[in-house]
């Protein structure tokens, strides 16, 4: 399911209520740059999609039965593809998948497999606390569960036995993520990084020249205007 924001001709194909109908696309005659002769032979003569007006957006999908599949839990699903960007920032952001420290594609791969599964770890921390507070996982805070289980990893004597882990479980639940619906942020960061460049050899090699050449023209630019 996807959604677009230009016009639709609601008038055209089949209707199914309100601004809501199916559309016929037939099969290109000539084949695609971008797919494979075999892709285009196994591709139907022709496709049946649902266009819906919900809110602001037409959703488009291959669900096609109004009464089975009503608007209104369609546009909800819409919705809830914002987890999906939340669980990519809990990996990137949260977790600090994005700066690799490993040089070869074979370490890169193998750290992400690290991040991947200390994320899925997180998870299963936070399943097993919904279920024993009966809440929905959803409604629990990565972050916060993430920080609890690093200061109870890192006791001196750390404990594991069912008492210690419930009152654990029970420390998760405490704090619940608000409802947001219809949250729009912005692609930016409110501070920008500082104009510098990358440490990228050793820090005695950088200050030889930085003793023998100076600073770069702009960093010296930085330094005047600091």
């Amino acid at each position: 399911m996807g959604g677009r924001a230009r016009s639709t001709d609601f008038r055209t194909g089949k209707r199914l209520g309100t601004k809501d109908h199916l559309v016929t696309l037939p099969k290109p005659k000539q084949r695609p740059d971008w797919m494979s002769p075999e892709q285009y032979e196994a591709a139907p003569a022709v496709i049946v999609l649902r266009e819906f007006r919900a809110g602001k957006k037409t959703l488009i999908t291959t669900l096609l039965d109004p009464q089975e599949y009503p608007r209104q839990a369609l546009k909800a699903l819409y919705h809830s593809r914002w987890q999906v960007e939340l669980d990519i920032r809990n990996i990137k952001t949260t977790l600090g998948m994005d700066t690799l420290s490993c040089k070869t594609p074979e370490m890169v791969e193998k750290e992400m497999w690290v991040y991947l599964l200390a994320y899925n770890l997180i998870r299963l921390i936070m399943a097993e606390s919904a279920l024993m507070t009966d809440v929905l996982p959803r409604t629990l805070s990565f972050k916060h569960t993430l920080q609890l289980w690093l200061a109870w990893s890192r006791q001196p004597f750390p404990t594991y036995e069912p008492e210690q882990m419930r009152k654990l479980f029970e420390l998760v639940a405490a704090v619940r993520v608000g409802k947001r619906p219809g949250r729009l942020e912005p692609r930016a960061v409110k501070r920008r990084p500082k104009p510098l460049r990358f440490l990228m050899v050793p820090r005695q090699k950088a200050q030889e020249q930085v003793r023998k050449h100076g600073h770069p023209p702009k960093q010296r630019q930085w330094n005047r205007q600091k």
